[in-house]
């Protein structure tokens, strides 16, 4: 029988070492933390572990939000300045009457100062609590799951096709899609092939638009570029992606075999630690209690099973070139 779910692994896992016939001596939670420990380490080695996604996000700019309904005094594109903070912003649009988005923003606006525009002369008070929320616009912070393992690649708007990249005739793909792309249809697509390739070392080369910093332990993917020159608060940003693969959604995992063996040699360690501690007593009849050897067996199964990840189901490492 297929297993598909959670409870049907620890019920496998705890047949294998023998239950019903003799009395596993683990309790639940034990059981749920060694399979979470299994599924853990096959999402992080198993060549089954992770899909590569693609995920979507969309740029936002930042907010600041005013105490008074009079944003419409504000002149759109003027700069505004914190008196207490000094922080100071462009001024993108006006959401409904006591909101502003802003950009090009240095510094941090304070809640219930003083902000006044460059241009208009009009000053006002930021929200006591809410005054200013950066957005990725600003930060070029966007936040992922903590089931990303790894980024390998960010499409810019330009390469989307958006109308700011085709509408700019000193773009090379623009020139190339205005020149040369009628070759296509009557010559070898090898042409084309080295003109991409041609672009696209030119692109990694010279480009800071792919300056990608990801850490999984902070839950965000950070653009370590000039975000106002690149993109528009509502464009969209795709990222290419490893994800960790959710059993409970792809059930078919808790069926692994790996897993299974390796799951069960976890609850048989955790079985062997808790029997230990009952090292040499004698039950009547004269059995004698060895939760030392269920350990030991443990640890070499584990051992064993290890090994047997990295030189069958890991897949090797990728070369760093540059």
């Amino acid at each position: 029988m297929a297993i598909t779910t959670r409870q049907q692994l620890k019920d496998y896992c705890l047949r294998r070492l023998g239950f019903p016939v003799i009395e596993i001596n683990v309790d639940d939670d034990q059981v749920e933390d060694r399979v979470q420990d299994a599924v853990d380490f096959w999402n992080e080695y198993h060549f089954d572990g992770v899909e590569r996604v693609y995920l979507k996000a969309q740029v936002e700019a930042s907010v600041i939000k005013l105490s008074t309904s009079f944003a419409q005094n504000f002149t759109v594109g003027e700069v505004i300045t914190g008196t207490t903070s000094g922080a100071t912003a462009e001024i993108y649009s006006k959401e409904g009457v006591n909101q502003l988005k802003v950009r090009h923003v240095a510094g941090t606006f304070a809640n219930s100062e003083t902000v006044t525009g460059a241009t208009s002369g009009f000053a006002t008070t930021t929200h006591a609590s809410t005054g200013y929320t950066e957005k990725n616009w600003t930060s070029g912070k966007f936040t992922v799951t903590d089931a990303v393992t790894g980024v390998i690649k960010v499409f810019s708007v330009g390469e989307a096709g958006s109308a700011r990249s085709t509408t700019n005739i000193f773009d090379a793909v623009y020139q190339f899609r205005l020149n040369d792309m009628y070759n296509l249809l009557s010559n070898d697509i090898i042409y084309y092939q080295q003109v991409k390739m041609q672009l696209q070392l030119l692109d990694d080369m010279f480009s800071g638009e792919r300056t990608i910093t990801f850490n999984r332990k902070q839950d965000y993917i950070h653009l370590e570029l000039d975000m106002n020159m690149v993109f528009d608060d509502g464009d969209y940003v795709v990222f290419e992606v490893y994800r960790a693969l959710d059993p409970e959604t792809y059930t078919e995992v808790y069926n692994d075999m790996f897993l299974r063996r390796y799951a069960t040699a976890l609850i048989k360690r955790q079985w062997g630690e808790n029997m230990k501690k009952f090292g040499g007593m004698q039950l009547p009849g004269g059995v004698m209690l060895n939760g030392q050897i269920i350990f030991d067996e443990a640890l070499t199964e584990i051992s064993q099973l290890e090994t047997e990840m990295q030189s069958r189901y890991e897949l090797p490492a990728d070369f760093m070139v540059g």
